[in-house]
């Protein structure tokens, strides 16, 4: 060989490393502008649902709503994303994941401009159902979309990101509210509301040149049906930005990695394909990368079931439709090991609603005034406070591929139980110090309780009677303007206190508030969806992830339509709302510990196999699996 040869040798194997240092930048560049186009979806997810919180009083004021009228203005945006995200499931399934994110931009667009020029509470509600609508289906698709798009070794990482987006855009959501009730305290709360329009023209224009993911469930259509090799390259090429066309390149290449995953998409879906139109193949497998960095996304697992799962689906009557929702629901719940990850899925996720983040996002403002803060203050801590859950989920992102999904979980609810209790203690304290009560008129001396005896016996007690205040020890009939008769507090010479009381614990809440926000922010805020994004198989994927969803949303219906009436001094009151938010952290942090296994880089075959058991006989199934699959290698090497 001449010197010459050895160079110019040298300088092709220079060009290739060039080229495929080129093909990575490009890809990561796509990456990331995909991922960030999709988290605008958790950011207006989190703007709308954090916007509430400070726009409340506002509203409250302007159409003179009762509690129970402010319970149906948040809770209906919560029922409307319940209800659309279990139809989200069929929507992602026959159309994908990309035109479900344009439906849900589309509707976030239309929802936010009705709430800006609401005229009364029957079209307040109309425009929160209509953002409840884009809600449960953002919720639902953008972080499966970013799951079966990203990297392996980044999918935790990028996934995070949409949840801090979420929770950026409920902090974002509390400066906008300071900002506008200082600004404009009788019509502020419009431009609050009508703001969210803006980013979700943003998402719809951008998901315009995006493409469908890879691995999207669906399978009625033409194309889908009819995939090839080649099709599904398209698909990867899109976002992975170009494709080597030589095969003699090196197979780390990602033009090698690019045709595997490929294949292996192909085979997922006419496995899918297969088996929704009757055939058994209970040894189907789409064996591929197992998590390599160059897969893009793709899954890989083992979609087999047991003889007894398949006899349990085909005795079906023939007249069910298989392609139904009920059939779809009856074969997951066959499927032994997405059974057992859809129940840590939504035992998650309602870990993560009745642990109380949602009272503290949508009644913030209104529990800094229950603290003892005045109405613009407490509009602006509840939006400083949400920060904390901001750095909360910063630093998930950090740690999230580093200490593991488990760990950050189990550290996330043993912060969240202290915070709790804490609160509870602040609100039970500030009871007890906010002054005694020595004189009380008839009308202010008892009121209906369930874990106290009801009657007047500090300042506490009198400024929750409406028509009542306290002042220099007595709790007397009054206005906002001060006491009916003029021989209490003369010429204003004693505070008059309605409403509220002077708090000296009112500092201690914010720091457990804050405390609150971060420990969650650090594992419940994202883990729950990280882990629900990646738990599942392909085959089941968008119906699981619709279900776990749907679970939050009850979960957050439950919580934020009964906060107002729970905490209430007839009820639980706040100290006993509270002191039962940490007792479910609590329990849920216990069972947790027994039933969440740890999925930090693990591919998702590996993540599917750890819900298996060995009455499952998976063993027995792959054994059969890989015969066939060198079968198949024989003959090609052969040809």
């Amino acid at each position: 060989m001449t010197l010459d040869t050895v160079i110019s040798s040298c300088h092709h194997e220079d060009d290739g490393i060039l080229r495929r240092q080129i093909r990575s930048d490009e890809v990561m560049r796509r990456m990331r502008y995909l991922t960030g186009m999709a988290a605008i979806g958790g950011f207006l997810f989190g703007y709308d649902t954090g916007v509430i919180s400070g726009a409340m009083l506002p509203m409250r004021r302007a159409f003179d709503l009762s509690p129970s009228q402010q319970e149906v203005v948040v809770s209906s945006t919560v029922f409307a994303a319940f209800v659309s995200s279990l139809c989200g499931g069929t929507l992602n399934y026959r159309f994908g994941r990309r035109i479900s994110i344009l439906f849900a931009a589309a509707v976030f667009t239309l929802g936010s401009l009705l709430l800006m020029v609401a005229w009364d509470y029957s079209v307040l509600v109309v425009g929160r159902i209509i953002l409840g609508i884009g809600i449960g289906v953002a919720s639902l698709t953008t972080p499966v979309y970013i799951a079966e798009v990203a990297l392996p070794e980044k999918r935790g990482q990028l996934v995070t990101i949409n949840t801090l987006m979420i929770t950026f855009g409920q902090f974002f959501a509390g400066m906008v509210d300071g900002l506008f009730d200082e600004l404009f305290p009788e019509t502020g709360w419009r431009y609050m509301l009508g703001l969210a329009a803006l980013p979700s023209v943003i998402m719809f224009v951008g998901f315009l040149k995006l493409p469908e993911s890879p691995l999207q469930g669906g399978d009625d259509s033409i194309d889908t049906l009819r995939m090839t090799e080649e099709d599904a390259m398209q698909e990867l090429a899109e976002i992975a930005g170009s494709v080597p066309t030589s095969c003699s390149e090196n197979e780390n290449s990602n033009g090698t990695a690019l045709r595997r995953s490929a294949r292996n998409i192909q085979h997922q879906h006419h496995d899918n394909h297969n088996d929704d139109t009757g055939s058994n193949g209970s040894g189907r497998s789409s064996k591929g990368g197992t998590g390599g960095s160059c897969d893009y996304g793709s899954d890989t697992s083992l979609e087999s079931r047991d003889d007894s799962d398949s006899s349990s689906i085909d005795s079906l009557p023939s007249v069910v439709n298989k392609d139904s929702f009920f059939y779809r629901i009856c074969d997951m719940m066959a499927h032994a090991p997405t059974r057992r990850a859809l129940l840590l899925g939504c035992g998650l996720m309602a870990v993560q609603q009745f642990a109380g983040i949602n009272t503290v996002m949508y009644y913030a403002a209104s529990i800094y005034e229950m603290s003892g803060f005045e109405e613009v203050t407490a509009v602006w801590l509840s939006g400083f406070t949400a920060l904390a859950q901001v750095v909360g989920i910063a630093a998930s992102i950090f740690l999230v591929d580093r200490a593991g999904r488990r760990t950050l979980v189990l550290a996330s609810l043993g912060g969240v139980s202290v915070a709790l209790m804490g609160l509870a203690t602040c609100f039970y304290l500030s009871r007890i110090s906010s002054g005694d009560v020595d004189y009380v008129q008839k009308l202010c001396e008892y009121q209906p309780a369930t874990i106290w005896d009801g009657v007047t016996a500090y300042c506490y007690d009198c400024a929750n009677i409406p028509g009542c205040g306290y002042c220099d020890g007595a709790c007397i009939q009054g206005t906002m303007t001060g006491p009916f008769s003029e021989q209490f507090c003369p010429n204003g010479s004693v505070d008059w206190e309605y409403s509220t009381c002077s708090n000296p614990y009112g500092l201690w809440s914010v720091c457990f508030m804050v405390l609150y926000l971060f420990a969650f922010g650090i594992g419940m805020g994202g883990m729950p969806w990280t882990i629900n994004s990646e738990i599942y198989p392909l085959r089941f994927r968008s119906l699981a992830v619709s279900l776990s969803t749907a679970t939050n949303w009850i979960g957050n219906l439950v919580v934020s339509a009964t906060f107002l009436s729970i905490s209430s001094p007839d009820a639980l009151t706040a100290y006993g709302a509270f002191g039962l938010y940490g007792l479910v952290a609590i329990i849920g942090s216990f069972w947790l510990y027994v039933a969440l296994p740890e999925t930090k880089g693990l591919s998702l075959e590996d993540i599917e196999k750890l819900f298996r058991r060995s009455s499952d006989r998976y063993d027995e199934l792959e054994s059969r699996d890989d015969e066939k699959q060198g079968l198949m290698e024989s003959k090609r090497t052969e040809i």
